[in-house]
């Protein structure tokens, strides 16, 4: 099988890679990626002299250069992880968003579907989506497969348009496809910009732990591995045209996980749970910000039987003793760009209780 990962270098896109090029050494796998500012050669540096994996540059918004590369890489499987993520980036900038992912989804169902229509049996485009696309939740209930759309950032919205492409080209062209919405993913290899990997390196280095609001909106957290595991389930068996919603059962409000996560830095580094958590300042919510995400999982349990193996707690756990055992990677990912955003990024701190 030849496998095509647009975003390889990036978070989960990595980590799908270091689980499975190792592991199918008959299959190849061609890493497409256009080096975004979240982009990290290191995530992948372990894979550079594996046989059956090569890397491509290539920005996907670019049109004609994305059918040459599909139609030279002739893919059996294109697992399209590629996006721009991070909500507040969007509400900054939200043109990015629209060139990364409708208009580089959409050139890559185009490539797709004309290299496909030569014949090809047992093809797959899995596109990789996020619970962000249903909007808020309120205290009760869970997103399925068939919650209505709403999104709230220029992120989700885009997330969802790319849904939405990649459902038509299925419904109108045949284009086998397949989809998966997951919760807020965790673990290695994920850009410090995120929540959880800020809170880390900004624990260890003595900055604020910036928290908007009170804290108190609520995530469902979905470890990384569990995540591509799951992925990898429905490629094998998942139903052409099906989408799949993926969660962790672990429901945190935003303050829970920065202090679970003082907890574990403090054992790291040998200092008092109270001193890590004086470090948590709250500073001004985000606009349109989401109260509320959690995933119904039943569908992807019940038919193709996946089960997250990490709860959160194992998880955070192992998180962060990866953030402070790699202190070469922390230390590429923390690029001048990464330096800017942070320091313009949060409103002047609070001191005390919101």
């Amino acid at each position: 099988m030849r496998y095509m990962v647009t975003g390889g270098l990036g978070f989960i896109g990595s980590n799908f890679l270091q689980r499975n090029v190792v592991a199918r050494p008959n299959d190849t796998f061609v890493n497409v990626d256009s080096c975004s500012y979240a982009a990290n050669p290191k995530s992948v540096e372990s894979l550079e002299s594996a046989a059956n994996y090569r890397f491509v540059r290539l920005d996907l918004a670019g049109g004609s250069d994305v059918r040459t590369v599909v139609t030279e890489v002739s893919p059996d499987v294109i697992v399209h992880f590629a996006a721009e993520s991070h909500v507040d980036r969007s509400i900054r900038g939200p043109e990015s968003f629209l060139r990364s992912n409708v208009i580089a989804t959409h050139n890559l169902l185009e490539a797709a579907r004309e290299l496909w229509a030569r014949g090809r049996e047992g093809v797959r485009f899995h596109h990789v989506s996020t619970d962000e696309v249903f909007g808020s939740l309120g205290s009760e209930g869970a997103f399925t497969e068939e919650t209505p759309y709403d999104p709230s950032s220029p992120y989700s919205a885009t997330k969802a348009a790319s849904d939405h492409l990649v459902r038509a080209w299925h419904r109108t062209f045949g284009l086998p496809v397949t989809i998966s919405n997951c919760s807020n993913n965790y673990g290695p290899r994920q850009h410090p910009e995120k929540l959880i990997p800020l809170m880390i390196l900004n624990a260890k280095a003595g900055h604020a732990l910036p928290v908007y609001g009170e804290g108190a909106n609520i995530r469902d957290w979905l470890h990384v591995d569990d995540h591509c595991a799951a992925i990898e389930l429905i490629l094998e068996k998942g139903q052409s045209g099906r989408t799949y919603n993926v969660g962790g059962h672990g429901e945190r409000t935003n303050l829970q996980v920065v202090e679970a996560i003082c907890t574990s830095m403090a054992a790291e580094l040998g200092r008092s749970e109270a001193s890590v958590r004086e470090q948590i300042r709250y500073v001004q919510d985000r606009p349109g910000h989401d109260f509320r995400y959690a995933i119904d999982p039943r569908r992807i349990e019940s038919e193709l039987g996946w089960k997250p193996k990490w709860t959160f707690e194992d998880g955070l756990r192992e998180t962060v003793r990866w953030y402070v055992a790699n202190e070469a990677w922390c230390a590429s990912a923390v690029n001048d760009d990464y330096r800017q955003w942070t320091q313009t990024h949060y409103a002047p701190p609070q001191t005390g209780t919101p």
